[in-house]
């Protein structure tokens, strides 16, 4: 017999020996020598009170024995012989929608800009240390994308789209620590993501698959309004019917290219804003009600705000505990500012961008000249001037949060994770009036809902511009561009996911759609 229940246990009672057994059997009325073993199912912190509770769902096991393997099977099958399926881009989406071409029988056949996770990492040192950018391998671009260096959050709200738990024990079959299939909001980390993403690659090639590094795609052949083939930089042309376009939202060649050759694509809404940086014991210290260090057992602590500001959404995106602040330029001439965090989240920093809801229709008139691409170009603007007020190398503006609040240039700045290194820069005046006033606004009330949040101690760093596409690629009830025969616009870079899980599960679906177009 299996039961399923929940339990609060108190944190002082956490590490208390056999505490779930013996939880569990006054709950279930039963002696605690029936219970057999413990799943835990699910676990999560309740600390918004002094009290702090650990919310466990478990499965106990009465008389009977827990299983020894998963649910989920992952059989794949020799597909070198058969019909291709063609993937752009090896992130999130291009990786599971590759997986899913082998289980449905067909070969994957993708396409990578950028490197192998090994071969990325001088990349990553050269933008860090030296301030190059390379156009087609950074913090963005390679092997597993931009979730490969930048963090790995696994947390999604979408949970209509695909089955989530699949992509989970997918990853953990791939290498990942099964405490992702538990915790309420589970992560991998920086630091172990590159082994998982090498494991996944082994397996696609291990069963027919090929993918091609530092193979960018700068053409599309087309012939009566169906995919014939690919174009590559080095000239090279592939023949193909079926493309699952999965190259993120900053493959802005790819909406140029698809512009040019007048493919329909649709503006879409987005946020842009900054970076906030605390030191971790801050944050620690506000979420779990403690002076000094925060108890050993507890992670770093995160936070969500939001509030409304004249109409429009002000948010905090992609919180980083325990993390550090990274350059995510793909491009010479523009600063861009992303997050990670490593597994065990152990920096003594807390960053998260704080953005601010860009309705496209509405709030950038003056760009309205270049159609579906607005928000692309309103984009690369705001990214041009961070590069210029940090003075034309990958160090960043930033001003000190109360300084950005009033209106005041930093006359110094507290210390950073962020590696090329910071800039004092009037922030609150160069960013425009849509995004820095709200911005302003924001952060008083954020102080207001968490005491101590609004300090002279955290740095405000721009720009934090790439939260999702400003740009969506159309598709049909069968995931086809619209125009586009054989076309699956998909993920991130379509307009269709907003983040490493919806965007595996985007993939899926588009292999899918495309296996089934054949």
């Amino acid at each position: 017999m299996v039961s399923e229940i929940q339990l609060r246990i108190k944190l002082q009672e956490v590490e208390e020996n056999n505490i779930l057994q013996k939880e569990a059997s006054k709950l279930l009325g039963i002696s605690i020598n029936e219970i057999t073993a413990i799943k835990v199912l699910r676990k999560s912190i309740d600390a918004r009170k002094p009290q702090i509770i650990f919310n466990y769902k478990i499965a106990v096991y009465i008389q009977e024995k827990l299983p020894d393997t998963s649910a989920y099977t992952f059989d794949y099958k020799d597909v070198s012989s058969a019909k291709e399926i063609h993937i752009i881009g090896f992130g999130p989406a291009g990786m599971y929608a590759a997986l899913r071409c082998i289980e449905l029988g067909f070969k994957p056949v993708v396409l990578e800009r950028g490197k192998n996770v090994k071969d990325r990492r001088r990349d990553l040192r050269a933008i860090n240390q030296f301030h190059v950018v390379d156009n087609d391998s950074n913090y963005c671009f390679g092997e597993g994308g931009a979730g490969t260096y930048s963090d790995g959050k696994l947390y999604t709200r979408s949970l209509k789209r695909g089955d989530v738990r699949k992509i989970f024990e997918n990853l953990v079959f791939h290498g990942a620590t099964e405490q992702i299939l538990v915790d309420a909001h589970p992560h991998i980390g920086t630091n172990k993501l590159p082994k998982v993403v090498k494991n996944i690659r082994e397996t696609i090639l291990k069963f027919g698959g090929e993918i091609h590094f530092e193979s960018r795609v700068v053409d599309f052949i087309i012939k009566d309004h169906k995919i014939k083939g690919i174009q590559l930089q080095n000239n090279i042309e592939m023949a193909a019917d079926s493309v699952i376009l999965a190259t993120g939202h900053s493959a802005r060649d790819i909406y140029y290219l698809l512009n040019r050759k007048n493919i329909r694509l649709e503006e879409k809404s987005f946020a842009m804003g900054v970076r906030v940086e605390h030191p971790q014991q801050i944050i620690d210290s506000i979420q779990y009600h403690c002076n000094g260090e925060r108890n050993e057992l507890l992670p770093a602590a995160s936070y969500s705000l939001v509030q409304q500001v004249k109409n429009r959404g002000v948010y905090s995106f992609c919180m980083c505990p325990g993390g550090f602040i990274v350059p995510a330029a793909t491009a010479k001439g523009e600063v861009v500012v992303n997050g990670m965090s490593p597994s065990k989240r152990n920096s003594k920093f807390a960053n998260s961008g704080i953005v601010v809801e860009i309705n496209v229709e509405k709030d950038i008139p003056k760009y309205n000249h270049f159609g579906a691409l607005k928000g692309l170009e309103f984009q690369k603007d705001l990214e041009k001037m961070a590069f210029k007020a940090g003075g034309e190398t990958q160090t960043a503006p930033a001003q000190r949060l109360t300084d950005f609040v009033e209106g005041k240039l930093s006359a110094n700045l507290n210390t950073t994770s962020y590696q090329p290194g910071l800039k004092s820069a009037p922030l609150h005046s160069l960013l425009p009036n849509l995004i820095g006033q709200r911005l302003r606004v924001g952060f008083e009330s954020f102080g207001r809902k968490m005491r101590g949040y609004y300090t002279n101690d955290a740095n405000v760093i721009g720009v934090e511009s790439r939260t999702s596409s400003p740009v969506k690629i159309p598709r049909n009830e069968g995931l086809e561009h619209p125009e586009i025969k054989g076309l699956f616009p998909c993920g991130e870079g379509g307009g269709y996911a907003g983040g490493i899980v919806s965007a595996a599960m985007d993939g899926e679906r588009c292999a899918e759609a495309a296996a089934a177009s054949r």
